[in-house]
């Protein structure tokens, strides 16, 4: 409407602009009616002779078509003409003007209809030029749609299209209005598109935007267009129309489609989410129920994929992943799935592998192996030419018995179970691994509570001489447990490393060590001994760590001297300038170290004499076996030979015999610790085991 009134002001407007156009267009109706008029009388004159008679009847013709074409007024004037015309020159006595009865009847009768006939045929042309003016503004409207509309009747032809309609589709207005309406409809689909028509004539109901009404259009030059078509009924006296708009959602087609990606798909790789993931699994077990075949889930990550992104750097890192995702979309099948999870951990959904569970674990074993052999592949990373494995996890389920988050971290605990073993290859879940796992994040939780709860303790195994006097202690980690009992340190520590909690335990040990270091210093029985205490690799790799020990330390008032840290081969080889730092820092205040398990592990011999060591300790294993062993005892001597030639004392560990004592002091080797001696003591007992000690020297 509101484009309708600016319309008419706009035609309202000009007309007063220009009053001069207004006179001149009216006085041209006139002149065309007085033309109308000239030429009925000159055809009177021509078809009929004069004394025929019937003079008005000829000229009711262009009266009605003067009013019709131009108006009341222009017709008025064609009957005014028109009548004095026939009473001059058709109405005897020719060639004057009658007024009697006789002749005034007809003429009145002739004015009078014409009159009629004039306002009728008036109101007719007004009606005519106002259904085409609102017809114009209706187009108008129409044409300013920013979506294509169409009226169509009941046999699918279209009656009128807009503007929109046209530049949309490709068509001009006269290829569209006139035409079958399928002719915008894509060949597939035009077969049932008459029944859907004449099924909606039967119940015409308004269909509006917005209601998922999405189909496809077919432009001229034969593309297809994503379009949301909208229906309206029309209800007229020549029948039902349908008035339908379609409104183009290419680019919101491609916004919702961006929106997926973003929702459901890795951005890197392009696979599917954690999310997707997740809804594919979970058809893939309702499919596996429904049908009574198996499927299988392979999670895997990439080997040493941390070290590559710290080396070279994330863009290498990420076009590693984009490269093993290109390899398993080529690889698997397309009933399968695989999705990013995360990281370098992704996962691969396996359906219809049998009914039975062995056939089923066959299929997957084989495609996991294809899927390592494909992997192991070389990668080209830009410049960099780069050698990748990865370790796989599998778990076969059958329905939906087992929860989707179970089913996952099943496949997660096969995965490091494969890791353990070596890597590069894939490990089936089962109920032993899981168990383990039970176990260790109970253990974590009782670790915890352990460390509030003052649960550990530690025991004191005593180091002697060859002269068998007492010169110190190894302090050693036990766990008090209220259900376990005592827990050695082997069933924990490793637990304790992997969840960090070494880190205040470690430092618990340390102080708890030292406390005891400056309590002995008051004890002439005690204070002689100097304290050995292992440190893990993790505690020892903290920036920390040397600032931490000084304080800890000088709290406790402990002689830095009679402290001796206890590492292992592999922990100082991992960083050696470091370690070399750290341990030198601590050597200059006084603490001692003695290199711990020597000859276990991997190190080169040149690096020892860098080192600020001060005891080499012969690992136990090689005692155990030094009378029997050929092999074993020629590392202990080797080991003692290289002790005295760097200048290191040298300790033995696992000494539980005599003739073992003996051969290690024949040897060279002249400080023990073992059961031969001591066993791991409790405080107390380790106490009195140390003044009882002395008391037989005394007494000696």
């Amino acid at each position: 409407m509101r484009a309708h009134r600016i319309i008419m002001q706009g035609d309202n407007n000009a007309g007063s602009r220009h009053p001069g156009n207004s006179v001149w267009v009216q006085a041209r109706k006139y002149a065309f009616a007085l033309a109308i008029f000239l030429l009925a009388l000159g055809a009177r004159f021509a078809i009929l002779p004069r004394e025929a008679g019937l003079g008005f009847i000829t000229f009711y013709p262009a009266v009605v078509l003067a009013a019709l074409l131009y108006g009341a007024g222009p017709g008025l004037l064609t009957m005014t003409f028109s009548a004095i015309a026939v009473n001059y020159l058709l109405m005897p006595p020719f060639g004057a003007f009658k007024l009697d009865y006789a002749q005034m009847l007809p003429m009145g009768i002739f004015c009078f209809a014409s009159a009629v006939v004039c306002y009728l045929a008036d109101q007719m042309r007004r009606n005519i030029d106002n259904a085409r003016e609102i017809k114009k503004h209706l187009q108008s409207i129409f044409d300013a749609s920013p979506d294509a509309l169409f009226v169509i009747d009941a046999q699918g032809v279209i009656t009128m299209a807009n503007v929109q309609a046209a530049t949309l589709l490709g068509f001009t207005h006269d290829e569209l209005v006139g035409h079958s309406y399928e002719k915008l409809i894509p060949n597939r689909y035009r077969k049932n598109h008459s029944g859907l028509r004449d099924k909606y004539l039967e119940q015409p109901v308004v269909r509006p935007m917005g209601r998922g009404n999405a189909v496809k259009a077919l432009r001229k030059d034969g593309s297809e267009l994503d379009v949301e078509i909208s229906l309206s009924p029309i209800h007229t006296d020549q029948g039902l129309l349908m008035a339908s708009s379609l409104r183009d959602i290419t680019e919101r087609k491609k916004a919702e489609e961006k929106i997926r990606e973003l929702a459901f798909f890795d951005q890197l790789t392009g696979l599917p989410n954690r999310t997707l993931l997740m809804d594919r699994l979970k058809q893939a077990m309702v499919e596996s129920q429904r049908h009574g075949h198996y499927g299988a889930l392979l999670l895997f990550d990439l080997d040493d994929f941390k070290t590559l992104n710290d080396t070279l750097g994330h863009d290498v890192g990420d076009e590693l992943l984009k490269q093993t995702a290109t390899r398993l979309k080529t690889l698997m099948r397309e009933s399968d799935t695989f999705a990013r999870l995360g990281g370098d951990e992704f996962v691969v959904i396996l359906s219809h592998l049998g009914v039975g569970e062995q056939d089923a674990a066959i299929v997957t074993a084989t495609i996991a192996k294809k899927l390592l052999a494909a992997l192991n592949q070389t990668y080209q990373l830009g410049e960099h030419v780069h050698h990748s494995t990865a370790s796989i996890g599998a778990t076969i389920f059958k329905g939906e018995s087992i929860p989707i988050d179970s089913l996952i971290k099943q496949a997660d605990l096969a995965m490091y179970k494969t890791k353990a073993t070596g890597r590069n290859s894939v490990h089936f879940f089962d109920s032993e691994i899981e168990s383990a796992v039970v176990e260790r994040v109970a253990m974590v939780a009782d670790l915890r509570e352990g460390l509030l709860g003052g649960q550990f303790v530690l025991h004191y195994q005593a180091q002697a001489t060859s002269s068998q006097k007492l010169c110190g202690a190894e302090a050693l980690l036990r766990w008090q447990h209220p259900r376990r009992g005592l827990v050695p340190p082997h069933k924990f520590i490793g637990v304790a490393e992997e969840s960090k909690l070494i880190l205040p335990l470690g430092r618990w040990v340390l102080e708890t060590a030292c406390v005891q270091l400056a309590r002995w210093a008051g004890m002439p029985a005690m204070a002689h001994l100097t304290l050995a205490v292992n440190v893990s690799s993790l505690q020892f790799r903290q920036d920390e760590f040397v600032e931490s020990v000084l304080a800890i330390l000088d709290a406790t008032g402990a002689d830095p001297h009679r402290l001796k840290l206890e590492l292992t081969e592999s922990l100082v080889v991992e960083d050696v300038s470091g370690a070399i730092e750290k341990m030198s820092a601590l050597k200059a205040k006084g603490v001692g170290f003695s290199l711990d398990d020597f000859g276990t592990g991997y190190s080169s011999l040149s690096y020892l004499k860098r080192f600020p060591l001060d005891q080499l300790k012969i690992d136990r294993s090689f005692v155990q076996d030094v009378l029997h062993d050929p092999n074993d005892a020629a590392i202990a001597k080797t080991i003692v030979a290289l002790g005295q030639s760097l200048g290191f004392s040298v300790i033995a560990e696992g000494v539980e015999t005599v003739e073992q004592r003996n051969f290690l002091d024949n040897i060279g080797c002249h400080a023990y610790q073992g059961y031969l001696f001591s066993h791991p003591l409790p405080l107390d007992e380790f106490e009195e085991f140390v003044e009882q000690t002395l008391r037989l020297e005394a007494g000696k």
